[in-house]
This record gives C-alpha cells, sequence and structure tokens, in this order.
C-alpha cells in the first residue's frame, strides 16, 4: 500500500514538472514569435510558423541546459572584465548556433540587430515569467 502512494506522489511530482516546463516553453514561444514580427532580419518559416518557433524554442532551452553552462563558465573572466556585458553575447551564440540547427525554418541575418534580439527575448521571457507563468503556477500549487 505504501510503495503505491510512493508510485502516486512520484508520478504527481513528475506530472508538475512536466506542466510547468510545458507552461515555459509555450509562454517562451509566444514572447519569440511577438519577437519575431518586430524584425524583417529575424524569420521564422511562415508555412507552419508556431510549429518553427516552439521548435526553435526547444532547442534553445535544449542548449541552454547543456553548453550554455560551459560557455558561462569558460567566459567569466571576459564577463567580470565587462561588468556583465558579455553575457547577451553568450545568448546570442545559442540564437545563431539555433539558426544553423534549424537551418532554412529559421534565420538570424544581421548580428547587431541578434544582438538586439538576444536581449529583447531575455527581457520579455521575464516579464512573461512574472506576469503569466508564475501566476498560473501559483494557481495549480494550490489546488
Amino acid at each position: 500500500m505504501q510503495k503505491e502512494l510512493d508510485n502516486d506522489g512520484k508520478r504527481k511530482y513528475y506530472l508538475k514538472r512536466f506542466f510547468e516546463w510545458l507552461l515555459y516553453l509555450i509562454g517562451y514561444t509566444l514572447v519569440f514569435l511577438v519577437v519575431s514580427l518586430f524584425f524583417k532580419t529575424f524569420y521564422i518559416d511562415s508555412s507552419y510558423y508556431g510549429l518553427y518557433g516552439f521548435l526553435a524554442v526547444m532547442i534553445i532551452s535544449i542548449l541552454n541546459k547543456t553548453i550554455k553552462p560551459i560557455l558561462v563558465t569558460l567566459t567569466i573572466p571576459i564577463t567580470g572584465l565587462t561588468l556583465g556585458l558579455f553575457y547577451p553575447c553568450i545568448n546570442l551564440f545559442i540564437l545563431k548556433l539555433t539558426d544553423w540547427i534549424l537551418g532554412s525554418h529559421f534565420n538570424l541575418e544581421n548580428i547587431w540587430i541578434a544582438f538586439l534580439i538576444a536581449i529583447l527575448l531575455s527581457i520579455f521571457n521575464i516579464i512573461v515569467e512574472k506576469i503569466l507563468i508564475d501566476p498560473i503556477l501559483r494557481m495549480v500549487k494550490h489546488e
């Protein structure tokens, strides 16, 4: 009986974690698609606009969990010397790597606009997280 309760608790925990992960991906995808509308040099394939936006966000999420910590560790001296101003360059590298992975379905043409996009994505993701995602997660945790 106790083992069944433990398994049920684990299932609920993993289901909540999956819901949280999916909610973040959907929120970030919306931000990604909205920011892409502002710039002509930031192209997402319009044949399946939402799908390629979601794929790009998934790839960015995977790269942020795998490659970004290594890059942050390797660039600590540069980031420290520039008082943190180098950190958006790491985000830019992740965006350009996503551009390379998705090929013709996702394109960042101008490096300076891509730098601006990396900064805007970070700012808008924080705003969406505080305004939309956190209240939904608090509501779900209370139930």
